[in-house]
């Protein structure tokens, strides 16, 4: 296979896939009634879609940095089976999964008429799976996913600074020599609000990662949360980061718009987590946990662009400085 290409475009890869997928349906007497399609190929993870007489099904592999998705989706649909993933089969020692359709993405009930009322259930829903994880820590982290809890971002903040190549000091695409001083000058201050965030007791779970509209599925008032490739184990409130993200993208907003009817959802997400601090110390606690999600989305990128080789690499270099960036804006609000 040639170097310019992914894993994902190789023949005879792609055949173990076709075998594989035509196994399990066979097994559950489903039958695949049309060709397979390749709808999306990124270098993390490719999906396949499959039409059969039983709808439409859904094939997803995982680069080997984010091999444990397919075990945390098996895991999560048996805990929450009314809003995980239908899985039809998995082989998580190499992080296949192949699921039955979800239906829509949030994203199409909410961006045509910039009303994200749809949110409304699906964060609360969310938030009740992060409260329901408090107790599963162990279990999520036996699977291989990484923890990136309050105690040990200092360090991991650390040695993502030392990585020359993923901070690109006074290079394209990379910090300047001023912003890097500045953030090596903050290490002290990012620890001080790790420890601060730590002190409201508000306890550590399982972060999504990636929780925008694109990963929420919506089918006869199903609610589906999928696309766990990106999740950890870490304060829960770093999820909110691309979930306010991707709804400043909806409206249209600037960047760091904070708007009533986010708020609003704001709320809604805290109902469940008030069984651990009243509204006012939830409220603080987001605050201050704005500039830690930035880190933590900043290692989640990482570790997915630290292994790739050029040109694919150079394409999301920009994205760990920018993220520094983000933190350092963050900062200068506290």
């Amino acid at each position: 296979m040639s170097e310019s290409k992914l894993q994902w475009e190789d023949p005879v890869w792609l055949k173990q896939v076709y075998e594989w997928i035509h196994a399990e349906a066979s097994k559950h007497n489903i039958k695949i009634t049309g060709d397979i399609e390749q709808p999306h190929i990124y270098p993390w993870s490719t999906v396949l879609r499959i039409p059969t007489d039983g709808g439409t099904l859904f094939f997803k592999a995982t680069a080997q940095e984010t091999v444990y998705e397919s075990a945390l989706t098996q895991k999560l649909a048996e805990w929450y089976p009314q809003c995980m993933p239908e899985l039809v089969a998995t082989e998580t020692s190499i992080g296949w999964m192949l699921m039955r359709d979800g239906g829509e993405r949030l994203r199409e009930f909410i961006r045509p008429t910039k009303d994200i009322t749809p949110w409304n259930p699906t964060i609360k829903l969310f938030s009740e799976v992060q409260v329901g994880c408090v107790e599963r820590v162990s279990e999520l982290l036996a699977l291989g996913i990484p923890d990136w809890r309050l105690t040990h971002l200092p360090q991991l903040y650390s040695e993502l600074l030392a990585d020359e190549d993923s901070i690109r000091v006074d290079q394209d695409k990379g910090l300047t020599s001023e912003e890097f001083r500045r953030v090596q000058e903050l290490h002290p201050r990012f620890v001080q609000i790790c420890h601060k965030l730590a002190a409201f007791g508000i306890p550590e779970t399982l972060n999504h990662g990636d929780f925008h509209d694109g990963n929420v599925l919506v089918k006869d008032g199903r609610v589906t949360l999928f696309d766990w490739g990106d999740a950890c184990v870490a304060h829960p409130f770093i999820s909110l980061r691309t979930f306010f993200v991707s709804i400043e993208n909806s409206l249209e907003l600037d960047d760091y718009a904070f708007t009533p009817e986010m708020q609003g959802l704001l709320e809604i997400y805290f109902e469940p987590w008030q069984k651990f601090a009243p509204k006012e110390k939830l409220q603080e606690a987001y605050f201050l946990s704005q500039c830690v999600a930035s880190i933590v989305r900043a290692l989640a990128w990482h570790q997915t662009i630290a292994p790739l080789k050029n040109p694919l690499r150079e394409e999301y270099a920009h994205i760990v400085p920018e993220l520094f960036r983000e933190f350092i804006e963050h900062e200068k609000k506290l």
